[in-house]
């Protein structure tokens, strides 16, 4: 046998124990079973084996060395390497039954269980490997008491850290999911380790907070109450010239948002609105609601402020803005003029597409469009509902709507209105129940044409009714027919030109305007 040969075989019997296959052989199904099943940890899965394969190294260094006759180097590399494969092994176990045996048996439990019950088992790791180089851990600590004063004193912010993460658990006053505000940061809570907690906020930030200063200071965990699910109540202002009765805004703008399909915005509580206060010639009003989705804060207030702003328009009022701008000029009666006469210009358009209205003089045209009323919709909103009685019909100048019939739970959708489109004539011509729900499926603009702007063209010329009554049973009929079609249900009964000439005449009462 040569010297190399020999030195080899003397190194394996002193780096390679009987039990290293079997640490081996568990370190790598460990790996293995976190790598497959572990989710998130192979980052850290991947610094542990590092460690661990670093150890292992240092045991096979210290064979040749112990070969080399370097005794003392030899087995203080050993040691240090047995020490690093060994907190490597419990740190690979740890991650094991933490986060993938107890998940599967359902069994969460915060990450600074984790760290503490892993450090305890490095501890005792370290004092057996202590005892078996031959020191007694009793006397070494005996000896070492104003070191181990001294080394707790400078740590005590780090044991504050330590005491205020287990505070924070086993009062269970925050978790993991939960949306905090501590000081200006609010955001949720993602991880309590044992000396900090993290929490992501909305702009894509970590906000590492110290355990010890949650246990020192106040904070707000939002959302939370008792006994009713996540949501937390916002406030939106705004304000409404005191010109505006608050018995109008009030009503006008909760049945607005309550009727709304807005993202976010819980059900119940029912979203409400109050008059907060009087100034500067302003009301003051807050829209309270709740949110579902704490993540989606901003953009859900945004959809709230539109659906204020279009239910205001419809309602033929305007938010309150202060104004400081100075007008040095006046508009002219040739430019106001102008100006009119360029918006009645658009609606006559707009009525060119009411197939109803083709009987109508010019003259009468420009009546009606005078009668016009603008009413925006926002996304979600309903703007009609089905079996509501409401005497106005909508002209669809900008954006879709989509027709439906049913509850919200069983809806059938009918068709998508698009620019140019109008519906709602049975209810301003014979004030019949809407027979379909039409929901905004854009922002949309329309202008809405009230009974009383027909009632006078109406009774001056009662035959322009018979015209009228054909082109809406015919419209009906086709609403019919494609309400059937997507129910799967047999056409419904619907009224003839007949029928709706009689039903025109007794809701107009031109009878008595021929009398």
């Amino acid at each position: 046998m040569n010297s190399t040969t020999y030195a080899f075989d003397q190194a394996m019997a002193f780096g390679w124990q009987s039990e290293s296959p079997y640490v081996i052989a568990l370190a790598a199904l460990c790996a293995l079973a976190l790598l497959r099943f572990g989710g998130d940890n192979r980052r850290a899965l991947y610094h542990t084996m590092i460690l661990f394969v670093g150890g292992i190294a240092g045991q096979f260094l210290a064979g040749f060395l112990h070969a080399g006759d370097f005794e003392a180097g030899a087995r203080f590399v050993y040691e240090l390497g047995t020490l690093i494969a060994g907190v490597s092994l419990i740190r690979l176990m740890g991650m094991l039954f933490f986060r993938l045996l107890l998940p599967l048996l359902r069994l969460d439990t915060p990450r600074i269980v984790e760290d503490i019950v892993t450090i305890l088992f490095y501890m005792a790791w370290i004092l057996l490997r202590l005892r078996a180089s031959g020191l007694d851990p009793s006397s070494l600590l005996a000896s070492t008491a104003v070191v181990t004063a001294v080394i707790a004193f400078a740590m005590q912010d780090t044991l504050g850290n330590i005491l205020g993460g287990l505070a924070i658990q086993l009062d269970n006053s925050i978790g993991v999911g939960d949306w905090v505000k501590v000081d200006d940061v609010i955001g949720r809570v993602v991880d309590i380790r044992w000396r900090s907690t993290a929490i992501e906020t909305r702009n894509w930030e970590t906000v590492v907070v110290p355990n010890s200063e949650l246990m020192k200071k106040k904070f707000s965990v939002l959302g939370r109450r008792q006994g009713t699910p996540l949501q937390w109540r916002r406030h939106v202002l705004f304000n409404v010239d005191l010109a505006a009765p608050p018995t109008r805004v009030i009503p006008a703008i909760e049945k607005a948002i309550r009727e709304a399909e807005i993202a976010n915005v819980a059900h119940s509580p029912q979203p409400n609105c109050v008059l907060m206060d009087y100034a500067h010639g302003y009301g003051h009003y807050d829209l309270r609601y709740w949110l579902t989705d704490l993540m989606f804060d901003d953009p859900t207030d945004s959809q709230v402020r539109i659906h204020i702003y279009t239910a205001l328009q419809r309602a033929g009022l305007r938010l309150a803005v202060e104004e400081r701008d100075i007008r040095i000029t006046e508009q002219s009666e040739a430019h106001r003029v102008l100006v009119q006469e360029r918006e009645i210009g658009h609606r006559l358009n707009s009525l060119k597409c009411v197939d109803l209205f083709y009987a109508l003089t010019p003259e009468e045209l420009r009546t009606v469009a005078e009668r016009l009323a603008y009413s925006p919709f926002a996304q979600g909103e309903v703007i009609t509902r089905q079996g509501n009685v409401a005497h106005w019909l909508y002209i669809l100048t900008a954006g879709e709507a989509d027709i439906v019939v049913g509850e919200n739970g069983q809806r059938q959708h009918i068709n998508t209105l698009e620019a140019g489109a109008f519906f709602g004539e049975a209810g301003m011509l014979t004030g019949a129940p809407r027979s379909a729900t039409v929901l905004a499926k854009t922002n949309v603009e329309c202008y809405r044409l009230d009974k009383g702007a027909l009632e006078d063209i109406l009774k001056a010329r009662p035959k322009l009714a018979e015209e009228i009554s054909q082109v809406m049973a015919s419209r009906l009929s086709a609403l019919a027919n494609a309400i059937a079609a997507h129910s799967k249900s047999e056409v419904m009964h619907t009224r003839g030109p007949r029928e709706l000439l009689e039903k025109m005449r007794a809701f107009f009462r031109l009878d008595e305007a021929e009398k």
